[in-house]
């Protein structure tokens, strides 16, 4: 009877043990445990990007509205530095990120039922736009807006890219992006 009990004891140490190896795995060596490059959206306004991770280096410029999809290509314990879609470059504290994903249509993109051309269409998002992602296969990525679900291009879209948009060595950097009061 003891022989069972130690057996089970054994069984399931080893399966603790592979467990906590897999979620080890999983981590990666940096300060968030996060991997780089990974994608973050703006958590709130104004989010200030600035020219070095700290609260001394001057805000290049500063987002109005939160929403916005970034690359984060390197990092400190509080500071992001982050990619934007026109080439900028900045860091941004962590406080206003979050990991929820969005993207940007870079075109004005159909939302179709099904991941395939010729699907019906059930909106069309207009170039410019920030929409919520759910997830991206096989060139296609699941969009959803309040109750509006549905399938778009990945080409269509900024904010999916799996490796670096910009080089983390370099310094940060202004892009081309033009705010307005909506952000």
């Amino acid at each position: 009877m003891a022989i069972p009990a130690i057996k089970a004891t054994v069984c399931a140490a080893l399966l603790l043990v592979c467990a906590c190896q897999s979620q080890t795995e999983a981590k990666s060596d940096t300060p968030s445990g996060y991997p780089l490059p990974r994608w973050v959206s703006v958590r709130g306004a104004p989010a200030s990007m600035r020219a070095g991770p700290g609260l001394d280096y001057p805000i290049l410029w500063q987002f109005e509205r939160s929403g916005a999809p970034l690359q984060v290509v390197t990092e400190t314990e509080e500071w992001r530095k982050v990619c934007g879609p026109d080439g900028s470059m900045a860091w941004i504290h962590r406080s206003l990120t979050t990991g929820r994903r969005r993207v940007i249509a870079v075109e004005t993109t159909d939302l179709l039922a099904d991941a395939e051309a010729g699907s019906d269409v059930r909106a069309r998002v207009e170039a410019g736009a920030t929409i919520s992602l759910n997830a991206c296969e096989n060139g296609w990525c699941e969009l959803r807006s309040g109750d509006i679900r549905g399938w778009a291009r990945e080409t269509a879209l900024f904010g999916t890219a799996a490796t670096p948009l910009c080089d983390p060595r370099e310094p940060a950097r202004r892009g081309s992006l033009r705010l307005d009061e909506g952000g």
